[in-house]
């Protein structure tokens, strides 16, 4: 009988140890790798050179380029959103702290980010976006991405108009030889009388 109780024991011994050994080895095979989701618009976007649709998971150190005929959004959830423009090609890193890349061609975009996003150009700068911000691969141009980014000339009209209006109000109040006397030295003509 002490040999069956022997061998029961080395059995859910051996048995135990197996389960932890399993537990641990799952658990330690999760990472928490940060992926990004691709969203395509247009066809022939490529992600490390294999053809990509929208729903596609991106990791670090994938490249993604469009075609000129398509462009693509990476979001990354709570880390941000970028936008590829059309002919572009970048090659993106990122982890749970932020993201960067190395924008070769076309335009990027940044649409939200918790940090700003750092986008090393053809020619070797390094430039820091926020949201709605964009840099050409070129690295000539950082420009908040609206609609007036040119110089603000439409902006600068409207102040001259209202400059003027305003120095004419002035003027017209203060200027005594244009003076308007109602009710003075005519004829009135009542319908009662």
């Amino acid at each position: 009988m002490n040999s069956k109780l022997w061998i029961r024991k080395a059995l859910s011994a051996c048995l135990s140890i197996s389960l932890l050994a399993t537990c641990s080895a799952v658990a330690l095979a999760n990472s928490a790798k940060v992926a990004g989701e691709l969203t395509v618009a247009g066809n022939g976007v490529l992600v490390n050179g294999e053809a990509a649709q929208s729903g596609r998971s991106i990791f670090s150190s994938s490249t993604v380029t469009t075609p000129d005929n398509a462009g693509a959004i990476v979001s990354f959830g709570k880390l941000g959103k970028i936008e590829m423009a059309p002919d572009s090609t970048v090659s993106l890193s990122f982890d749970e702290k932020g993201i960067s890349g190395n924008l070769s061609s076309g335009k990027l975009t940044v649409l939200g980010a918790a940090n700003a996003v750092n986008v090393t150009t053809m020619n070797g700068t390094t430039v820091s976006l926020t949201a709605g911000e964009s840099v050409l691969a070129t690295g000539l141009a950082k420009y908040k991405d609206d609609d007036d980014h040119h110089g603000g000339a439409a902006w600068w009209g409207f102040a001259a108009v209202m400059v003027a209006a305003g120095a004419l109000i002035i003027y017209a109040a203060t200027s005594d030889n244009d003076r308007i006397a109602l009710g003075g030295g005519g004829t009135v003509v009542s319908p009662v009388r």
